[in-house]
């Protein structure tokens, strides 16, 4: 079984509602989508790894920027549709979203072109309201908005 971990970063904005940065998938597959596309800052990791360890690095690949330095609190697991298992953990934070630098990767493209292109991973980022991440994320990610909101309820 695939499993990612990844960061869902939040931030108080200044009329006090909560906002999430999400991620857009880099590449050609993903340039014209958008509602259900976006994701977590995240990566896959092996049986072995520690799922913490590796939202921390992905966070820091993703975005080209440092992991935040406070606490990770934990939002457990989804399953996507593909399979694979994602963990999430919310951390408080900010970062200028314009200012990201994603790794990137490489692909055939046009598809049985022979060419090989390089792309983003991620090819911007964003900071949303609650309900408007929630229709931007990858329908079973919706679920750690929705954790991430009950977490701050609670607190």
């Amino acid at each position: 079984m695939r499993r990612s971990a990844g960061i869902l970063l939040h931030r108080q904005a200044p009329d006090g509602a909560v906002e999430v940065l999400l991620v857009h998938p880099g590449g050609p597959f993903w340039a014209r989508k958008d509602a259900g596309a976006w994701s977590i800052p995240k990566g896959e990791h092996g049986e072995d790894e520690d799922p913490r360890a590796c939202a921390l690095r992905e966070f820091a690949e993703e975005t080209g920027t440092a992991p935040p330095a406070g606490a990770l609190a934990d939002l457990g697991e989804v399953k996507l549709r593909g399979g694979k298992v994602v963990r999430a953990y919310a951390a408080a934070g900010d970062l200028d979203p314009a200012a990201i630098v994603s790794n990137d990767f490489e692909l055939e493209w046009p598809p049985r072109s022979g060419r090989r292109q390089r792309f983003p991973e991620v090819d911007r980022a964003g900071w949303f309201g609650l309900a408007e991440a929630r229709e931007k994320l990858n329908p079973a990610q919706a679920a750690f908005v929705d954790r991430l909101r009950e977490a701050l309820e609670a607190a």
